[in-house]
């Protein structure tokens, strides 16, 4: 960001995060899978796009906002006339996990995440279960739990082994309430990062779709089972304690500046003022953030784009590449609407999740920090920072507030202009 960043309530910020949008390893990307060293989500999607679809992919909103300069590659941009500030972040907490992704970057401390299969709880979760009332048995003696003849308690295959468990049913079965109060249960005996609670409507019995996961995991194959194909998807992520009145959602609507959450950010995130937008089509999630941007008055719009990093989960780079395609148009839109002095559109990722490593897991990847600020002069490159939290005090400064006041985080500074 510039020197010249706005007064306290004045502008409209929107962060936009390409869920699984990775641009190359971090350094200890393959202390859990070797071959994870090798990631670089954006790189495989735009090299698998020339060869699939014998073009290069069509991605001009994120050549201008930088994304080439800091992921050189010969079908991005190497240079753009608008005025931006282009770097990279790393994670800055353990793993490659969405809803630690956007805690830390929200201002959330997250750096010490526990992580834990739940094979080695099965006693103090159904201990707990059972007190509530539930009745607890294991799947066909495996390590997961089935719940009310209804419900599963599982690892979560999605992530990273160990960083969350599930509590999923059909809703043919179930009505929601009773998924989160179970999901709740758990949650107050469970170490981990979060535990998820899921209902939608499956292809078949949960209980086919069940699978060993890495490092001794087993769980739902959440994907296969059609959760996400088949429409009425209900979630609510319940995160271990943060203080979330010091992450800059709060902080902004203390501050009398209208927030906005926007797809898969409406689940994870915790406002009681924002106005929530959840989506999972990614058209659907652009239009929410237009709407948003278009409304008067100044704003805090964070937007998740979550279909990128389902396409990962599903090893398929096509599918990938037209996600970002319809990204970019989405991008665009933002760029001429976001027009005013003080005005910052900021694009980033949560961690890597590349389609062609050979597994259906995240991968730990620096992420884009992409921030387009109407007004500055020429382009900035800079600094790695090094968590995402500083891409949250970055955005707080842009509107006018104090990033101390967030619990984690230090506004990314300039470094050079060309």
């Amino acid at each position: 960001m510039t020197t010249s960043d706005p007064a306290p309530g004045r502008g409209r910020t929107v962060i936009v995060v390409i869920d699984g949008f990775g641009i190359g390893a971090m350094p200890d990307a393959g202390a859990l899978r070797p071959g994870d060293i090798r990631a670089d989500t954006c790189g495989h999607v735009l090299d698998h796009a020339r060869e699939a679809f014998g073009r290069p992919l069509r991605l001009p909103a994120l050549g201008a906002l930088g994304l080439g300069l800091v992921h050189p590659h010969a079908d991005l941009a190497r240079s753009t006339r608008l005025p931006v500030a282009a770097g990279r972040a790393a994670l800055g907490y353990p793993g490659a996990d969405t809803f630690a992704g956007h805690q830390t970057m929200m201002g959330a401390d997250f750096s010490r995440v526990t992580v834990a299969r739940l094979a080695e709880h099965l006693d103090e979760v159904t201990a707990a279960l059972r007190a509530a009332g539930h009745h607890v048995a294991l799947l066909d003696g495996r390590p997961l739990l089935l719940v009310d003849e209804c419900v599963l308690v599982h690892d979560n295959l999605e992530a990273d082994p160990g960083i969350n468990w599930n509590t999923s049913a059909r809703l043919d079965d179930v009505d929601f309430d009773g998924i989160l109060a179970v999901a709740r249960t758990v949650r107050a005996v469970a170490p981990v990062a979060r535990v998820i609670a899921v209902g939608g409507h499956a292809d078949g019995p949960l209980s086919g779709f069940v699978r060993d996961g890495d490092a001794g995991t087993v769980g739902l194959d959440t994907p296969a089972s059609g959760f996400y194909r088949n429409g009425g998807l209900q979630v609510q992520h319940l995160g271990a304690p943060l203080d979330h009145t010091r992450q800059l959602p709060e902080v902004a609507a203390r501050a009398g500046i209208p927030v906005t959450l926007v797809g898969k950010a409406a689940d994870i995130l915790a406002c009681e003022a924002a106005v929530r937008r959840p989506a999972v089509p990614t058209a659907d999630v652009l239009d929410h953030t237009l709407e948003a941007v278009r409304a008067p008055g100044d704003a805090l719009v964070v937007a998740n784009v979550q279909e990128s990093d389902l396409a990962g989960h599903q090893q398929d780079p096509g599918r990938y590449a037209r996600i970002l395609e319809q990204v970019d148009v989405g991008l665009a839109a933002l760029i001429a609407l976001l027009d005013r002095p003080g005005d910052r559109l900021v694009v980033t990722g949560d961690h890597g999740n590349d389609p062609t490593i050979g597994h259906a897991y995240h991968t730990r990847e620096y992420v884009p920090v992409l921030v387009h600020r109407p007004g500055a002069r020429g382009v900035e490159l800079l600094p790695d920072a090094s968590s995402l939290a500083d891409v949250g005090a970055t955005a707080a400064a842009a509107l006018g507030l104090d990033p101390a006041a967030l619990a984690n985080g230090t506004r990314i500074p300039e470094r050079e202009a060309s």
